[in-house]
Order: C-alpha cells, then structure tokens, then sequence
C-alpha cells in the first residue's frame, strides 16, 4: 500500500523534532515507534539531557526522530545546555511535533514553548499525548484550548504508552516529508553511539530506585567499555552525584541500592548489545557539577556539538 499517492520509486527521508514541557511522554513515544529503548523513561520531569536521534526505516520512508530535553526555564547550567539543545533542533528539521499532555489543560509552560515557534517557518504537528488517562468527551475541550493559540498544520491525539492512533500519526508525518536519500542503514536504530546508551540506561535505573531522593544531580560516566574473548562485554561505569548524602542513598545499606541498579541495568544492556554483561559500578562526588561547564564538557554535554 502506498500511503503517499506517490510512484514507487520516489522515497520520503526528514527529521523530526519532539518538544514539549517535561515528563509528557516524548521519550516513550520514541521509544514505541523504534520498537526498542533507546531513550530513558522516567516520571521524573528533565530525564532527557541530550537530544537522542531515533531511526525508523521502512521501504518508502526513514524518520529521524529527534526527542529534546523538555523546554523549561533552566534554574542551573546544565539547564541552560538543555533548552539551547532543545531550541537549537527547531531550526533543523523538517517538521515538528509539539507534544503536550492530555490530562494537563493549557498552561504558563505551553505558552513559552508557543514563544519559541513565533519566527519558526517549520511545519507543526499538536501531539495530545496519554489519551488513555481521560474520557474521550474531555479530549475535545483540550484539543479546542490548544486550536485557538497557534494554526497546528496537524492536531493527533494519541496513547505513546498503548500504541493508539501512532500509526495514525507515522502516517501524516510521511505526508510533510521531503523527498529524499536513506540517510542510515536500514538496521541502525538510532545516531548515538553504544557507551552513550549504555549510560543512559544506568541512570534510568538510579533514578528508577531512587524515586525523590536523588534529583537530577546525577551522571553516569562510562569509564571502559570492551568484549573480552569469551563475548562477555565489561563495562566500568561510575555514577556521579553533587553531595556526599546522596553518595550514601545510591549505594545503600551494605551497597543493596548499588547493587540493585547493576542488577537491573545489566540486563537492558545485554538485551542492548545481544552479549553477556560485565558491570562495575562506582559512586563518585563532584559537588556542583551542573554549574561547572569543565565537568559538563567531561560528563558530554559539549555546546559545540549542538
């Protein structure tokens, strides 16, 4: 089936950028369409600090999906870095999709992400995600709310963690998409190099375990990363907090916390990499970290790459 009306031979490559506040279900959405994780989830707000490219490669289309750091007013430098990777994607894509949160009705944060788009020429999509969490009869008032601020070329509600309407919505994007070249192999998934990932998912973990006490004062570096001859791959990773307290809730009574998130990121890395895992884990303080570009710079966050 065609679904552009166009000949076979013509093929539709784009990026796409994913904006919207905080904790409104970009990452998961990402997740859903590449089938497999390669953006953290939390239900924490700022979980995503890099812009994390993801790939879905079909026999008429490529979608670049780019899922950004959730716009907010930045309260520390590497917040600053977050929204400038944010807003920096608005001006190199193809086409936007603004995603909001279905429960949550129009607010002060929709409203500066609607600032952003003023001087934007790029087409945008409105996304209400987390459909699934209202009655249907209250997602024509948020829809209605949204229509009045801003001409949305495309309004899709949808449910990124059931899957519904998804389709719907890979579809439209296909329409907006340039004719264009298969910018990646058919079978790469996402930009971002392994280790990149791998650290992700250590984090995801922390931050799983440890609920509110830890905020987001944490890094995870990975220090090694190589396949020994049995196959089994050995990573060493250290996990970075701001404060000697928080040292002590990540490695737990007797190191059980510790342990716990090698446990459980173990075993998303191994399904990662389709190899056995090796994982040693270290706590480390670095006081401050979020303000000190030097350390942002050591723990990935480079401007110049942005």
């Amino acid at each position: 089936m065609n679904i552009n009306n166009t000949n076979n031979n013509e093929h539709k490559s784009g990026f796409i950028s994913i904006i919207g506040r905080p904790n409104v279900g970009k990452s998961t959405f990402l997740n859903r369409v590449i089938g497999q994780k390669i953006a953290i989830m939390s239900d924490k707000p700022q979980t995503t600090r890099n812009k994390v490219q993801g790939v879905l490669t079909t026999d008429d289309s490529q979608l670049i999906f780019i899922d950004t750091p959730g716009i907010h007013k930045p309260k520390h430098r590497l917040g600053d870095f977050m929204m400038k990777v944010a807003q920096n994607t608005l001006k190199e894509v193809d086409l936007i999709l603004f995603m909001v949160n279905a429960e949550e009705g129009f607010g002060k944060g929709e409203e500066f992400i609607l600032e952003k788009f003023e001087n934007i020429k790029t087409p945008i999509f409105l996304v209400v995600n987390k459909i699934d969490t209202i009655h249907p009869d209250k997602l024509f008032s948020v829809i209605d709310s949204y229509k009045e601020k801003y001409p949305f070329k495309e309004i899709i509600p949808i449910s990124a963690l059931e899957g519904n309407n998804v389709e719907t919505l890979l579809t439209q994007i296909k329409k907006y998409m340039p004719e264009g070249p298969q910018f990646y192999p058919a079978d790469q998934v996402t930009d971002h190099p392994e280790r990149f990932i791998v650290s992700e998912l250590i984090r995801e973990k922390a931050l799983h375990l440890t609920r509110e006490e830890i905020p987001h004062s944490l890094a995870v570096v990975i220090e090694k990363m190589e396949k020994k001859q049995n196959d089994v791959v050995h990573v060493m990773a250290t996990i970075v907090v701001e404060r000697d307290s928080q040292k002590g809730i990540i490695i737990g009574k007797q190191g059980g916390m510790l342990k716990e998130v090698g446990k459980r990121a173990r075993t998303d890395i191994e399904n990662l990499l389709g190899n056995k895992v090796f994982l040693e884990l270290w706590v480390k303080v670095q006081k401050d970290w979020r303000n000190k570009m030097t350390q942002l710079r050591d723990f990935g966050f480079r401007e110049d790459e942005y």
